[in-house]
């Protein structure tokens, strides 16, 4: 939804004066203001975009008080919208005119002249319940994941996440090995596990392998595993990470920390499935899919020796690039509630919620930690929170400064970069121009424009 920060209001009233003055009242207290002069205008609004409230007046013939234009109007609404609250307004109250407006799906009832104050407060209360409707109906869609299939913990509907939706269902049924590529907390892991589950091995085992926090000395023994008394310690035999994952998966973490020493026989055993424990010359054999993951630019690895060319090849059949969660608005108050309703149940804690200021600060931050920091942040909200409802305080962001680059770009000419972002778009679709198209801010008519004026197509 465009204009996240504010709330979205549409409003239906004939007079000029009317809409005038809602405007000067709404726009500096953060809403976003649509209007409309007759129902007709207003069911326009409603089916062309998506706001968080509505304000209608019941009369727009002159000199009618009876209320019935508005009170037909507000029996339509529900057919674009049924999570739109419906605040009306009119001169003319009366007590069987505001009971038949809230039995046709009314809100809130006010009478013009309004008191600013109490208007304001009864719109932003309806703008805030109507953002967390739809969020948990949101929510409510991800079983639809499982009929994908993707795993149910797999939470992504940003335009950003769509591609690499696309790819997962797409490449999960096949053996092929993939490299995951993203900043750290980025969800790596849970992509991972999403290609797993999708693949004929989804019966079998996926075992996960941390290169960065397995001490080169070790590495050897906890992949290909070891026999007793290969070292001091080793007081049994002991199989290693390759040969549990046997027709399952092995997700590789941390790949680019991956010990040069170990890479001929990492690759060795992706290539022929053959492998030795520490300390045994006998030959053991294990069919393993691969999948790898890494925040480092292997390919710079390579050229300064730190990555095997050869063991690249092999691992990135198919390379998936995970954004980092600055880029991915609209999911962020999906994973929030998410991590909310886990860790309230963890700690049996009986919060609903987020107060409009735990939004603001999560939709403001610039999750420098992605969906890891995003987590660790709900986990101290929850024991933080004292009322029913989180909020900005109890998250404890702080507004963190915006980047500054001072690298100049490799191109100042202003076609040259467009013609890049371009190219680059239709790669992370597949080529798919209406997805670009969506990425990049366009209409599909603006990017086939683009690209026939750069001899694209």
């Amino acid at each position: 939804m465009p204009n996240e920060d504010r709330f979205r209001i549409a409003i239906a009233d004939d007079s000029a004066d009317v809409l005038i003055a809602l405007k000067l009242l709404l726009k500096p207290a953060g809403f976003s203001v649509a209007e409309a002069r007759s129902p007709r205008q207003f069911l326009g609004l409603l089916s062309n975009d998506e706001f968080d409230v509505a304000l209608i007046d019941l009369n727009y013939t002159r000199d009618t008080t009876s209320g019935g234009e508005g009170l037909d109007l507000l029996a339509e609404i529900p057919r674009l919208d049924s999570l739109l609250p419906v605040v009306v307004m009119t001169g003319w109250g009366s007590i069987e005119i505001a009971v038949e407006a809230v039995r046709r799906g009314a809100r809130e009832f006010v009478q013009k002249p309004w008191d600013n104050r109490t208007l304001l407060t009864i719109l932003r209360t309806q703008a805030q319940l109507s953002r967390s409707l739809r969020v948990n109906q949101r929510l409510q869609r991800r079983n639809e994941l499982l009929e994908s299939p993707l795993p149910v913990n797999l939470i992504a509907e940003s335009p950003a996440m769509r591609p690499v939706l696309d790819l997962i269902r797409r490449i999960g049924p096949s053996t092929a090995n993939v490299l995951i590529t993203g900043e750290h907390g980025t969800g790596k892991e849970v992509a991972a596990r999403a290609l797993h589950a999708l693949s004929p091995r989804t019966a079998r085992p996926m075992i996960c392998v941390n290169a960065g926090s397995i001490p080169e000395t070790l590495f050897e023994s906890e992949l290909f595993g070891n026999v007793r008394g290969a070292f001091t310690g080793a007081s049994t035999d002991r199989p290693g990470r390759f040969e549990l994952a046997d027709q399952g998966t092995l997700f590789l973490d941390e790949i680019g920390n991956l010990p040069i020493s170990q890479q001929a026989k990492v690759l060795r055993a992706l290539e022929t499935g053959e492998f030795e424990r520490l300390g045994s010359p006998k030959l053991r054999h294990a069919d393993v899919r691969l999948i790898s993951a890494t925040n480092a630019d292997l390919t710079a690895a390579v050229a300064t020796g730190n990555f095997r060319e050869d063991l690249l090849f092999r691992i990135n059949t198919v390379t998936i690039q995970l954004p980092p969660l600055r880029d991915r608005g609209e999911d962020i108050l999906l994973l929030a509630h998410s991590f909310l309703q886990r860790y309230a149940a963890k700690y049996a804690r009986s919060i609903e919620g987020f107060d409009t200021s735990a939004v603001e600060a999560m939709q403001a931050h610039r999750w420098p930690g992605n969906v890891r920091e995003l987590e660790h942040v709900l986990e101290r909200g929850v024991l933080l929170a004292q009322g029913t409802q989180i909020t900005g305080a109890d998250l404890g962001l702080t507004p963190a400064a915006a980047p500054q680059s001072h690298a100049a770009p490799a191109s100042f000419n202003l076609e040259d970069n467009e013609r890049d972002l371009i190219r680059r778009a239709l790669d992370a679709c597949q080529n798919n121009v209406v997805e670009a198209a969506r990425v990049l801010g366009l209409s599909r008519s603006g990017l086939y424009r683009r690209l026939q004026k750069f001899g694209m197509v």
